[in-house]
């Protein structure tokens, strides 16, 4: 039996249903249907595949997890990231940021890793700098002499702004000028001799693995929508 169309239905072409679930914020629907649609065709894959080509499909699959994670360290995370992200609520650490066990999944592709990195990246973004400033706290514990130059650097720029005042040196700018130049000598002298840039790039080098990382593992969430008020 054949039956025919429904003129009354309506069909929308896949692009274009993917288009407005973006624009309308409906991303973790998208991000569900990449993993689902990754997922159907790697089980009709093993379906049609016989026994002896099943060790090329593992080999297959594992080039493709292969060329995803390292696809990670290509996308720039800050892309899509504005002032705004940092002036907005932090999200909640437990069910928010972390959430379960089930809100992690290893991305399908690129693409999906890419999109998710920067849709959390601009969610979680108060929640990364933090992190950020507890790893360089946890740094500069572990590394005191880097701590002492910090802190005598700041003492430093605080005694220039308190002589500075003290003694008008704003009626003088290219005396001013001079010493300005000359502290920020002495406070990169001071920064290079305690190894301070070690502890700087140790803490950038583990936040932005950290926040890669999460940001392509952790699935898509609805957004939080702001409550009209009455």
């Amino acid at each position: 039996m054949v039956f025919s169309s429904n003129p009354l239905s309506l069909s929308v072409p896949d692009s274009e249903f993917e288009s407005w679930l973006r624009d309308s914020g409906h991303l973790e629907v998208l991000d569900d249907r990449t993993t689902a649609a990754a997922a159907a065709a790697t089980t009709a894959g093993g379906e049609t595949n016989s026994p002896p080509s099943l060790t090329n499909g593992f080999v297959a699959s594992l080039f493709s997890y292969l060329v995803t994670f390292c696809s990670l360290f290509t996308i720039n995370p800050f892309a899509k990231l504005t002032t705004d992200d940092f002036s907005g609520e932090t999200a909640s650490w437990t069910l928010g940021f972390f959430g379960s066990s089930n809100s992690y999944s290893f991305p399908s592709s690129a693409s999906q890793a890419r999109m998710r990195v920067h849709e959390n990246v601009k969610r979680f973004a108060r929640n990364y700098a933090t992190l950020s400033l507890l790893f360089f706290a946890c740094t500069l514990y572990q590394m005191p002499l880097s701590l002492v130059g910090l802190i005598g650097s700041l003492v430093l720029w605080d005694l220039f702004k308190l002589w500075s005042d003290k003694w008008g040196l704003d009626q003088y700018p290219v005396l001013r000028q001079v010493l300005i130049r000359t502290a920020q000598c002495v406070t990169a002298i001071i920064l290079i001799c305690v190894n301070f840039q070690l502890a700087l790039f140790a803490t950038l080098g583990v936040s932005y693995t950290v926040m890669v990382l999460h940001a392509a593992f952790r699935k898509l969430t609805p957004a939080k929508k702001p409550s009209r008020k009455r």
